[in-house]
């Protein structure tokens, strides 16, 4: 049995990279959410007025790792202070996001906003949404940062959200 949520955390290159490391992941698709337009392409949700963020849709299996957990992850590899931005990417495309699949969901991610507020001492500008339509981005997205290790971009902002994450979750990280 397994459950999905559908977060968006700036670029979904660094977002999808972080989350196929992550034990108890068995699937994550870059893609569009929350916007008005059927069908976004890649272009068109960069001209900023589709209304999409981009995100990511991760399957995992709650039995290897809890919702709690993957939310950890989430705020721990991702600025959720800065309101459509994640470092030099700007836009409304890139803003902090949770889908909620579920009112479970919804209630444990209020909490998560909560405490982290708490123990952050600012505002966490995380938008917490309902479950919208998913649109996967086109195929060229899929593993970018595997096949794209040494593009200027993977090379100096998604390895660094990478090695972020292992350093920070050794013991979270898949065995193979």
């Amino acid at each position: 049995m397994t459950e999905t949520i559908v977060l968006g955390g700036g670029c979904f290159w660094c977002v999808e990279a972080v989350f196929q490391r992550l034990r108890g992941v068995m699937r994550v698709q870059s893609g569009y959410c929350g916007g008005h337009v059927d069908h976004p392409t890649y272009e068109q949700v960069c001209e900023k007025n589709t209304g999409h963020i981009e995100v990511v849709e991760i399957e995992f299996d709650p039995r290897e790792i809890g919702f709690d957990d993957l939310l950890g992850v989430f705020f721990e590899t991702h600025d959720p202070t800065t309101p459509d931005r994640q470092g030099n990417d700007v836009g409304p495309q890139y803003a902090s996001a949770i889908f909620f699949q579920s009112p479970e969901q919804e209630a444990v991610a209020r909490l998560h906003i909560e405490h982290l507020q708490d123990r952050l001492g600012v505002p966490v500008v995380t938008k917490l949404l309902p479950k919208a339509r998913f649109w996967p981005a086109e195929t060229y997205h899929d593993n970018y940062f595997e096949r794209n290790p040494h593009q200027p971009y993977c090379a100096f902002v998604v390895s660094e959200k990478v090695n972020k994450f292992i350093r920070r979750f050794p013991d979270k990280l898949k065995t193979s």
